[in-house]
């Protein structure tokens, strides 16, 4: 039996369908979002939170392996409670179940936003270790603390991996998170940065962390990140694809500060998450450049998708999802 938090999430969902299809028993936790249909009765589905332990100890029986997946993603300054409350403490009491109940792994999804920045070749890699290096953002934070909390549990026990997605990719809900890139580059936003990023296939993190579930690696955490792009060229590819017009304004780095300012007036009237925060504007503007070699080196078998490929395929979905 499998356990998956965070099931309704973009990579959660994705890790439930394809833990269907190999028709393994799962239980997919969610907390508000409507569960995923027609994958079969495989497929538990129970409504829950990470942040109740009796809960968690519950639906941990007779359970062998767990992805936590489970995560708040904002660098809503407003929301530091919430994401320190679901990333860290979520993860204590995961990593406390997981140890009472004597789990056979735990696969967890960290974030590069845990790594910090670059060494002196410019190169972000899994060797960054102090909360020093990390970003500002309390995202980034709350995820090197939840990746030590991990770490904390490996050395009483735990057989545990970390897994350190870039931005990643998918056809998700395209209101939130990374997809709603593509709702924006969709209405054709003009505005573009300079900035370089880098960027993965939801389905890829997906097989990476099975990779990793099934096989004897342990006390490891892995970048994995397809490709370190242009986010102008990104947003290009996906203009391209769904026949809009891309982005053609460079944004500056004036530019940018000003914006996020307005931005946090604007979400005070209207208590609604800003468009742009400090952190994003920031991060927008900066060339990180992250190191996949470790997992190919576990792994060499392991091939990424293209990202042509991936956003070529997102597309199509999308627009069959939203009618387009």
């Amino acid at each position: 039996m499998i356990l998956v938090t965070g099931a309704s999430g973009l990579v959660g969902s994705y890790l439930v369908k394809a833990l269907a299809q190999q028709s393994k028993k799962v239980k997919a936790l969610f907390q508000s979002s409507p569960p995923l249909e027609g994958l079969g009765e495989a497929v538990s589905w129970i409504k829950g939170n990470v942040l109740d332990t009796m809960f968690l100890e519950e639906a941990l029986q007779h359970v062998e392996q767990v992805y936590h997946c489970a995560a708040t993603v904002s660098f809503n300054p407003k929301k530091k409670s919430l994401l320190y409350s679901v990333n860290v403490e979520g993860t204590v009491n995961v990593v406390n179940a997981c140890l009472e109940k004597g789990i056979k792994k735990l696969v967890h999804v960290s974030s590069v936003a845990a790594l910090g920045r670059s060494n002196s070749n410019g190169i972000i890699s899994e060797q960054m270790n102090t909360i020093e290096e990390v970003g500002s953002s309390h995202y980034s934070k709350t995820k090197y603390l939840a990746e030590m909390e991990v770490w904390r549990g490996i050395s009483e026990g735990l057989n545990a991996v970390i897994v350190n997605p870039s931005l990643i990719l998918g056809a998700g809900d395209w209101n939130k998170g990374s997809t709603e890139i593509f709702q924006t580059v969709y209405k054709e936003f003009p505005w573009c940065t300079q900035g370089i990023g880098g960027f993965v296939d939801v389905k890829d993190v997906v097989n990476a962390m099975m990779l990793l579930m099934e096989n004897d690696v342990q006390a490891e955490r892995f970048i994995v990140n397809a490709e370190n792009i242009a986010f102008k060229e990104i947003f290009t590819r996906i203009a391209n694809s769904f026949g809009k017009k891309p982005p053609h304004k460079k944004v500056s780095s004036f530019l940018a500060d000003v914006v996020w300012r307005l931005e946090a007036i604007k979400s005070t009237i209207t208590r609604r998450d800003p468009l742009l925060t400090k952190e994003t504007a920031s991060a927008a503007q900066s060339k990180r450049y992250y190191d996949n070699s470790k997992l190919k080196q576990f792994f060499p078998q392991f091939e990424y998708t293209p990202m042509e490929e991936t956003i070529q395929r997102i597309c199509k979905e999308l627009k069959k999802k939203y009618n387009l």
